[in-house]
This record gives C-alpha cells, structure tokens and sequence, in this order.
C-alpha cells in the first residue's frame, strides 16, 4: 500500500490535489483554501503535524463564524483521514479532533410562498422572471441553472417538460415542470441550438453564477424583502413548500438531488406545521 501511495504521490502538495480532486468546484474551493490557511499557520509538512498544531490552529480562528470554523475542521479531518487511507501518512493526527456543532438556521432562510411569488411577479424581465420560477419550481442549485443547455429541456408526453440535470456528486436527475414554466423558457429560445445556453448574458454568453445571484438581490429589493436573499433560497423553499403541500419525502429527495433523504427531512423539522405548544394555555 505505501509503495503504491509513493507512486500516486510523493509530497504533501501532490496528496492535496488528489484528495481536492473529484469534489465538487465549491467545495474545491473552500476547502483549497482552509488547508493553505492551516498549512501557512503551523508552517509544516503535513507527515510533522501534531494534534497540538490543529487545536493551535482552531484556537487561532476564534473570531470565524461557526459555520466557517466548522467547516475549517471538517477539512482539516478529511484530509488527514485520506492521507492515512492511501498510506500517505502512518497516523491519523486530526481523528480526536470534534468539529465544532453549528446552530440550524435552516428556517431562517426559508421564504414564505407570497414573498417567492412576489420576487417572480414584480421581475419584468423575462429571461430574470423564468430564472426565479425555475430555481423554486425546479429547486436547482444555481450552478445547474446557469449551465442549463437546450438539449438539457425535452417536451414531455402531455404537458410540461423534462430537465435533465447533471448535478452535485456527478449525478444526473430528471426533473417533470409544469406547462407555464415550460412555456416561459420557450419564450427565452428564439433560433437557439441544442448545445446553446438557456439563459444568456447580454454578450450572449451563458450566464454567470454571480450575475445570477444579482437578479436575485435585485428581485427581493423590489419585492422590499429584508433579508440576505440568495439563489439557495428558493432551493430551500421549493423543499419546504412541496412538502407542506403533501409531497411525498422520497419525491423532494429525488427532485432536489439529496443523498439522503435525511438531509430532505430536514425541512420537517425547519418549520413544523405542529407543536405541543400549540396545546397549551399560558
């Protein structure tokens, strides 16, 4: 196993560029950066870190968010965990190391259905307004939306239409909307290709993720919504509002493109519809 580990790679900057290589670009990115962060800080190969350097290093990132300290952990241990399974490293030094418990402020993002419609009714432009309604309708990650392709878009048998999406973890999911929304991309096609953009920028190019996320902003401020607004957002009311609506757990799951359907079930429980409260008299 070492021999072949030798091979596969022979210093700490080689192992990380295996390890960062099949993730996904945003995870690619955050995590490239948590390690250049804790390598600059201890100032070590990686076969010389002790346990004592990554509690130095957590301790040294007190002012970080939890979400960010967290996630600063969970990559640290993720790393040194590949390291040891392909023989890189004898030890695991990171395995006693917690990551650290973050608050679910999953409710906290969840949009109610007027403030959605609001978003997509006061957009007046109809390349914006179809890509507000197919992130909530669809629930699509923003990257998804952005590298929609017409080939990706097929009629299906009665009305609406299907989206083939390839998506987080390399994984392809069909995706049924309704007729409107269909029609609304129409709209959008004009002499288009196949291989051509869904939504194009105005030099004609495919979308950017950050040009996205502007007309997001831009819709909640027309729609005066005081709240940091983001693409996510309409995911995570597509999630809730369908299973509000009496969607099947496994069907969200299947949509969304979930591993699990534990992560869907954690819209359940962001906005319970009862509580034992509710049963009491103060």
């Amino acid at each position: 196993m070492e021999t072949l580990a030798v091979r596969q790679a022979d210093n700490d900057v080689q192992v990380i560029a295996i390890w960062l290589h099949d993730k996904a670009e945003n995870t690619k990115k955050a995590y490239a950066n948590d390690i250049k962060k804790f390598l600059d800080f201890i100032g070590k190969q990686l076969n010389a870190v002790t346990i004592g350097d990554i509690q130095a290093f957590m301790d040294s990132i007190g002012d970080y968010s939890p979400a960010s300290k967290a996630r600063m952990a969970a990559s640290i241990k993720s790393l040194f965990s590949f390291a040891k399974r392909i023989g890189y490293l004898h030890f695991d030094v990171a395995s006693p190391i917690k990551v650290p418990k973050v608050k679910n402020t999953l409710s906290e993002r969840i949009l109610c259905e007027e403030d959605i419609q609001k978003m997509i009714i006061l957009t007046d432009k109809p390349r914006d307004r179809a890509l507000l309604r197919l992130l909530y309708i669809a629930g699509l990650r923003v990257s998804e939306v952005c590298s929609l392709k017409w080939r990706d878009i097929q009629p299906a048998n009665g009305e609406g239409a299907y989206l083939n999406i390839f998506g987080k973890g390399n994984k392809t999911r069909s995706i049924l909307v309704d007729q409107k929304t269909y029609n609304e991309l129409l709209d959008l096609k004009g002499d288009a290709g196949p291989d051509d953009p869904v939504f194009v920028s105005q030099k004609g190019n495919a979308l950017s993720v950050p040009q996205a996320w502007r007309i997001v902003k831009r819709a909640a401020k027309r729609a005066k919504i005081d709240a940091a607004v983001s693409p996510h957002w309409f995911r995570h009311a597509h999630a809730s509002h369908a299973l509000d609506r009496g969607a099947p757990i496994h069907l969200v799951q299947a949509t969304l493109g979930h591993a699990s359907v534990a992560t869907t079930g954690r819209y359940l429980h962001a906005r319970p519809n009862d509580s034992s409260s509710l049963y009491l008299i103060a």
